[in-house]
Formats: structure tokens, C-alpha cells, sequence
């Protein structure tokens, strides 16, 4: 069975000030955390044994290590003092790796792509390496991957201009890699598998490739791409079990939170505990646990943290508060 490495030791900083108080894979979409839908893509194809590589806040990840393991998971967490970059953490997992092809995951990709197909394409090719690749619509804020006509990389252009990129598809995200690839890892620094693994790898023609999928892709790396996330979920652009109890107005409102009836709420996430009061409006949004939005408050298109008040009266539009703040009011 394939082991799946989740790395989840970065510091969130495009996300703050939301990442101030918890890992970004720890932010509800749909009102459940992150890393909860990247747990239930590897439940459904039935790999049932997970690494979680930590750094930043690394206490915090305690309930996901007992969800996981309510699933029938198995569950390893490895530790980095600092971060290490993405290779260097994947370097400080060999001890738990073994020798057996494994799958790893940036910890703040959204997707709901078939790990089957990628696991079938990497065993086919006899590749050391396979990256998952997503068509974007702009690709000059990114790094383009480009392949032969067999799916092997051939390099990588970094924010290329739009009209001059070779290619629309980036790094997704997802991978597959060999054991042996660990080898190439320098052991105990910080080290990138974009700029130094990836790159190291195509320029010895080592067996790296990629493979294009068409599913549901989020990066939720900024506060404006993980409220899309939350909205795409409601609107059942990512598909998750989540939103089965959303109400005819498209908002997911948890069991023991409260909205008034003459309240205004719609394609929205209300979490636990949160208040929305009479008169008052929420839409497309998300309001972490144990928000109020009082009365004739006006909240749209924005991000309200854990226990965050607005007070009566007050207008949000496009903002990102931090937890425990209080906005508006005297």
C-alpha cells in the first residue's frame, strides 16, 4: 500500500493575518479543516497510511493525527525544527518512507484528482518522479512545467509572460516519487524540490514526468483563493461530502450556530458557534468559529476569523480580519 506524505510544516505567510494562530492546513473549507478533504481523497483510494511533516505549530495537528487514525489510518508525524523547504522535509521523512513508492502533497492544494490514474501513469513510465500538472488561465504568476510528447519534463520556465509562456500548465501540487529520489536530498538544510530536486532531476534525465488532470484544483495559499475555495465547495465545484447540509439559500451553517430569522445569509460558511444577528447580511463568506455579525451588519465577499464581533451596523466587503478582533462599534 502507497504511503502518502503530507507537507505541512510551512508558515502560511500569504495567509496572514489568519495563519497567525494556526497552520493554513488547519483552515475550514466547507467548515471542516483542510486537511480533512486531503484525508478523505486518500480514503478514497484507499491508502490508509499517512505522514504528516510538521514545523510551524506542529501541536496543532493532534486532532487531524486522531481523525486519521479513526479513519483505520495509519499515522507517522516527522518534525522540523525550522522548515526545510519542501525537499528538506521530505529528506527528514526517509526513516518512515521505506522502499516503496510513495505519494506527496503540498499541504494547502484543494483538489479532488484520481490518484489512481497518476499512480498508473508514473508505474507505466518507469518514472523516479511524477508531478501532477493544472492548466491555468494566467501562468505568468507561476512556474510552467513543460514535457516531451512521453510526458517527461523537460524544464521548468518561472513566471513566464502570458503571451510568451510555452505552456498554461503548472506544478499542481501532487506527486509520486520513488524512494531512491530521497538520495538526492542533502540531509539537515533547507532545500526546494521546485528550484533544486525538480530541476537536478531533469538535467540528468533522471525519469521525471508529468501527467495534466482536469480536476478540481485550488491552491488556498492567499485569503482570496481560500474564500474561492470555500465558495466553490458550496457551489459544487469541489465536490465534498461536507456540504450535504447546506440550506436552500447555499449556505453551510453548522449545527450549533445561530441566524436570526430575519437575517440575510447566503452562499456563505457560518461556523461553530458563530452568531449572525437580526437584520444583518452575510454573503460569500466564510466566518470562523465563534464569529458575531450583529445587528444590520453587513458582511460580503470576506474572511471573519475565530471569535472576531462586528459590530451593529458595520459594513465588511473583500476583508480578511484577524481572530479575536473587534470591528466597528465605539
Amino acid at each position: 500500500m502507497t504511503k502518502a506524505l503530507i507537507l505541512a510544516g510551512g508558515l502560511g505567510t500569504r495567509l496572514r493575518p489568519l495563519t497567525y494562530t494556526r497552520p493554513k492546513h488547519l483552515l475550514p473549507i466547507a467548515n471542516r479543516p483542510h486537511i480533512s478533504h486531503v484525508l478523505d481523497l486518500l480514503e478514497r483510494y484507499g491508502i490508509d497510511e499517512v505522514v504528516l511533516l510538521t514545523s510551524y505549530l506542529a501541536e496543532a495537528f493532534a486532532p487531524t493525527r486522531s481523525e486519521a487514525e479513526a479513519r483505520g489510518m495509519t499515522v507517522h508525524v516527522t518534525h522540523e525544527k525550522v522548515p526545510l523547504g519542501t525537499a528538506g522535509a521530505l529528506k527528514n521523512a526517509q526513516s518512515v518512507v521505506g522502499d516503496e513508492t510513495f505519494l506527496a502533497f503540498n499541504g494547502d492544494v484543494l483538489t479532488d484528482c484520481d490518484l489512481g490514474e497518476v499512480l498508473r501513469f508514473h508505474r507505466d513510465r518507469g518514472a523516479v518522479g511524477t508531478i501532477l500538472l493544472t492548466p491555468v488561465e494566467d501562468p505568468s504568476i507561476y512556474g510552467v512545467v513543460t514535457t516531451d510528447s512521453n510526458g517527461e519534463v523537460t524544464g521548468f520556465v518561472e513566471k513566464p509572460p502570458r503571451d510568451e509562456a510555452p505552456t498554461n500548465e503548472i506544478n499542481a501540487g501532487v506527486y509520486v516519487f520513488e524512494p531512491e529520489i530521497l538520495a538526492r536530498i542533502p540531509e539537515g538544510i533547507v532545500s526546494s524540490s521546485e528550484r533544486e530536486l525538480f530541476p537536478d532531476l531533469v538535467a540528468n534525465q533522471a525519469g521525471l514526468y508529468a501527467l495534466t488532470t482536469a480536476a478540481y484544483w485550488m491552491d488556498i495559499g492567499t485569503p482570496e483563493k481560500y474564500l474561492s475555495a470555500n465558495l466553490d465547495a458550496l457551489a459544487g465545484r469541489f465536490k465534498t461530502p461536507a456540504t450535504a447540509s447546506m440550506d436552500g439559500r447555499g449556505a453551510l451553517v453548522a449545527d450549533d450556530a445561530e441566524v436570526a430569522a430575519t437575517a440575510e445569509v447566503s452562499s456563505s460558511c457560518i461556523g461553530s458557534k458563530s452568531r449572525v444577528s437580526e437584520r444583518s447580511l452575510v454573503r460569500d463568506s466564510v466566518l470562523l468559529p465563534g464569529s458575531i455579525v450583529e445587528e444590520g451588519a453587513r458582511v460580503v465577499g470576506s474572511v471573519l476569523g475565530e471569535g472576531v464581533r462586528v459590530a451593529a451596523g458595520t459594513e465588511l466587503s473583500g476583508e480578511t480580519i484577524a481572530d479575536g478582533s473587534e470591528v466597528g462599534g465605539t
